[in-house]
């Protein structure tokens, strides 16, 4: 599908061993031009490039107050945000020890610059555009060059 009203992103991650190599990739699609995004790195998990990518998405945005539509086959991170998981873990300032929580603020905030809304698509399922960021996702994680995964690793 695509956002007659303003901008639509795919996204996937991938992790080779999860954890592993991993990468990224993304697809944004604005009136009828699009662009795609990927990244690899070196040692990371699958949740954390689902994140990524729209997070990598979000980050390429050269204006703000988008209306967005982002379509992901990531339950973990639609129903963060749908649900509003993350709400929750920002304002307990993530206790408990939850997960990604470097990259969930860095989504938290970049995110307060649009209205963005979450679509789950089930992946590997036909959808082109999905098909796509699985291809740029694990031709990331499988090329050089990979970096280093800071909140992960370091």
């Amino acid at each position: 599908m695509i956002n007659a009203n303003g901008l639509t992103i795919y996204t996937d991650g991938s992790a080779r061993g999860n954890p592993g190599r991993g990468g990224y990739g993304a697809i944004l699609i604005w009136g009828g031009k699009s662009k795609e995004l990927s990244k690899g790195y070196r040692h990371t998990t699958n949740n954390r490039m689902e994140l990524m990518s729209v997070i990598a998405a979000l980050e390429a945005l050269n204006r703000t107050g988008l209306n967005i539509e982002v379509y992901s086959d990531s339950k973990y991170v639609v129903q963060a945000v749908m649900e509003r998981w993350l709400d929750k873990w920002m304002a307990s300032d993530f206790k408990g020890g939850k997960k990604n929580s470097d990259l969930w603020r860095r989504y938290y905030k970049i995110s307060r610059q649009h209205t963005i809304k979450f679509i789950w698509v089930k992946g590997h399922a036909s959808n082109p555009y999905n098909q796509r960021c699985d291809e740029l996702a694990t031709a990331a994680a499988d090329g050089g060059n990979l970096v280093e995964d800071l909140g992960y690793e370091g």
